[in-house]
C-alpha cells in the first residue's frame, strides 16, 4: 500500500519535471522566434531605449505560453 502511493508520488513528481522543462524549451523557442522575427535589437529596445510597449508584449508572450503550459499539465 505504503509502495504503490509512493509510485504515485513519483511519477507524479516526473510528470511535473518534464512540463516544467517542456515549459521552458517552448518559452525559450518562443522568445528565441521573437528576437529572429523584430526587425530592431529588442535588447536595445528595452534596456537602452526604455521601450515599455515592446516589453508589454513580450510579456504577453510569456504569459500566454505559461498558460498553454500550465493547461497541459491540468489536463
Amino acid at each position: 500500500m505504503m509502495e504503490e502511493q509512493f509510485d504515485h508520488f513519483m511519477t507524479q513528481v516526473m510528470s511535473s519535471l518534464i512540463f516544467a522543462l517542456i515549459g521552458v524549451i517552448v518559452f525559450a523557442v518562443a522568445f528565441w522566434l521573437i528576437v529572429r522575427i523584430s526587425p530592431f535589437s529588442v535588447r536595445k529596445e528595452i534596456e537602452e531605449d526604455q521601450n515599455v510597449a515592446l516589453s508589454i508584449v513580450i510579456a504577453s508572450v510569456i504569459i500566454g505560453v505559461a498558460l498553454i503550459v500550465s493547461a497541459a499539465i491540468h489536463g
